[in-house]
């Protein structure tokens, strides 16, 4: 006779699997916070791609499509370095507000370029500007989340993050092109606009976030103080170098559009799903999270998941069976946006309030040019050794590095969860702060 599974069992399996929305429902900051950022986020994917569309309209270049964004890389590591000085030291909610309201004005501008005769400049400068805002928002709102939520809801609340982010990612492009097959690109510009008003907004709905910090003034010599904080920190030096391994030895991105044809004998719609497998592999993992706050050892978890991650990009690179390749890359996804939720997890629980914002611009700084570094190095041993050792030896390295990690970051290793926050001392910061332990729960 075969015992079937009672309704609450399945139940209660679903939501120790599916991503856990309790913090939603607990958290009225947070609710209105991840609603701005969805609307955001979906209306920045569609700008992205209706810029490259039409600055290859009008200049008929690759080369100019990819000089857009190879353009923006220095203001989008400058907003995540020195904007993270500037969130420690004003109101993160006056800080949101504001950065939606000028990346509006950007969007906005592009609208109004597409109106007429489009001049080629502002499709530079105008998404430059709106990348180094991003940044800069990306680590106002990681100073803020923590403050939104109790303790043991923060992992929770980071996968939620990393959910929005990938659906943004997936449908954002494809809503993209049905808007500029029908309506055209100053539509998009405009919907752009309008997702920025409602970030905005959101952004207006939250408590104040005051700084708690010593007063440091925005710029070099406080980023230099958050630098310092970091310094015998194992717990934050392995979430941070673990992370810069994995991108710039276990990212091939750069080499998709050459295995598509020489390894799988396909075309652009081969290198199309190449592209998109991690992404779905990651919005698959971004939405079953529902038990990872219950992982108590986040060093470990981080550590793990980067080992997956480095041994099925080493696999994508040994086998010539697209499917089978598409799997692989899917894991390799799922595993990062795993380790994702741990590392942004351990960063914003290890950190003062006080110097959150610094931290997380680092982190930001490290997911921006680490796969930037990873393209140029995926490239570099490929024309030494061929495309699919590259990818091989790259997957190996990932794995490596993170085992050595583990190893010789004993603290990393042992990080609990639970335990408490270390304090930052007088060369840290020069008075008192708030930490997130005093939260409940």
């Amino acid at each position: 006779m075969i015992r079937r599974r009672s309704p609450s069992r399945l139940s209660g399996l679903c939501r120790g699997l599916l991503i856990d929305v309790g913090p939603l429902r607990r958290s009225r900051g947070l609710r209105v916070l991840v609603a701005g950022q969805a609307v955001s986020v979906l209306g920045t994917q569609m700008t992205t791609v209706a810029v490259s569309y039409q600055v290859y309209t009008l200049t008929g270049s690759s080369l100019e499509v990819g000089l857009v964004s190879l353009a923006a890389l220095g203001p989008l590591l400058a907003g995540a370095l020195i904007g993270g000085t500037i969130v420690d030291y004003a109101d993160r909610r006056r800080l949101l507000v504001a950065v939606s309201a000028v990346m509006a004005a950007l969007s906005a501008g592009l609208a109004l370029n597409a109106s007429s005769r489009p001049a080629l400049w502002p499709l530079f400068v105008c998404p430059v500007l709106a990348g180094g805002l991003g940044t800069f928002e990306d680590s106002a709102i990681g100073a803020v989340v923590s403050n939104l939520v109790r303790r043991r809801d923060v992992p929770a609340a980071s996968a939620l993050f990393q959910a929005v982010f990938h659906v943004g990612l997936i449908v954002g492009p494809a809503l993209a092109g049905l808007l500029l097959a029908g309506a055209g690109v100053r539509f998009v510009y405009w919907t752009d606009t309008a997702t920025f008003a409602a970030a905005a907004l959101a952004a207006l709905a939250i408590s104040p976030q005051p700084p708690t910090g010593d007063g440091q003034r925005p710029g070099l010599r406080s980023l230099a103080q958050g630098i310092r904080f970091v310094r015998g920190r194992q717990v934050i030096q392995g979430a941070l170098l673990i992370d810069l391994g994995a991108t710039v030895f276990g990212l091939p991105r750069a080499l998709f559009p050459a295995l598509a044809t020489t390894v799988f004998g396909g075309g652009g719609a081969t290198v199309g799903l190449l592209y998109a497998a991690p992404g779905v592999g990651a919005l698959v993992g971004a939405l079953t999270t529902g038990w990872v706050s219950r992982v108590q050892r986040q060093g470990r978890a981080v550590a793990v998941s980067v080992i997956v991650w480095g041994l099925a990009i080493a696999g994508f690179g040994l086998v010539t069976w697209l499917p089978a390749a598409l799997a692989l890359l899917a894991v390799a996804g799922w595993a990062d946006v795993i380790s994702a939720v741990f590392r942004s997890t351990i960063l914003q629980l290890s950190t003062p309030d006080a110097l959150r914002g610094r931290l997380t611009g680092l982190q930001i700084s490290v997911v921006t040019g680490g796969p930037r570094l990873g393209d140029l190095e995926a490239g570099t041993v490929a024309s030494v050794l061929g495309d699919a050792t590259s990818v091989v030896s790259g997957g190996l390295a990932c794995t490596a590095t993170a085992l050595l990690l583990f190893v010789f970051l004993p603290d990393f290793r042992r990080q609990h969860r639970e335990l408490p926050l270390v304090g930052p001392t007088q060369a840290d910061i020069r008075k008192p702060v708030t930490r997130t332990t005093d939260l409940p729960g």
